[in-house]
């Protein structure tokens, strides 16, 4: 069963990693990203995800600060840009603002992956799996709090 799930978690952020855009400000938005989204179904699958949109969000506020930087930079010299000036700052910018919201879409994207696997791992908790000769399908047994302390 671990096997399983670490080959399925290995699987899709092999997808993740290969499937990367361009850019980074594509990146929310990329087609094998939502595909991997909507097929996440496991607590596993949904750690991958919630891992990958913080490292991705990380990754945007570190562009963004780069560009709030070079934004300062054009506005304190100007003057070393002549005509171009304007168009430097106004496209730095519209950068800086575009980083910033793939950092809080990214963010929110992680929290909410999060949560779910937060409520799978208490969906989890009590759960024993046990499949024999007999019975080809898997059964799932959930103990109840009484059961665990042995009142009845």
């Amino acid at each position: 069963m671990k096997v399983i799930r670490f080959v399925a978690l290995l699987s899709m952020l092999g997808l993740l990693a290969s499937c990367a855009p361009m850019s980074h400000h594509e990146a929310i938005s990329s087609p094998a990203l939502r595909k991997a989204v909507q097929s996440a179904r496991t607590r596993s699958d949904h750690t991958a995800l919630w891992k990958h949109f913080e490292k991705l969000a990380l990754e945007m506020r570190v562009k963004a600060e780069e560009q709030r930087q070079l934004l300062e930079h054009y506005q304190e010299k100007s003057y070393l840009y002549g005509r171009q000036a304007q168009d430097r700052q106004s496209h730095t910018w519209a950068l800086l603002n575009r980083y910033e919201l793939a950092v809080e879409q990214s963010l929110a994207e992680a929290d909410a992956h999060r949560q779910k696997a937060a409520s799978l791992a208490r969906e989890d908790q009590g759960v024993f799996v046990r499949q024999t000769a007999d019975t080809p399908a898997i059964v799932k047994y959930k103990l109840r709090s009484n059961d665990i302390t042995g009142s009845n």
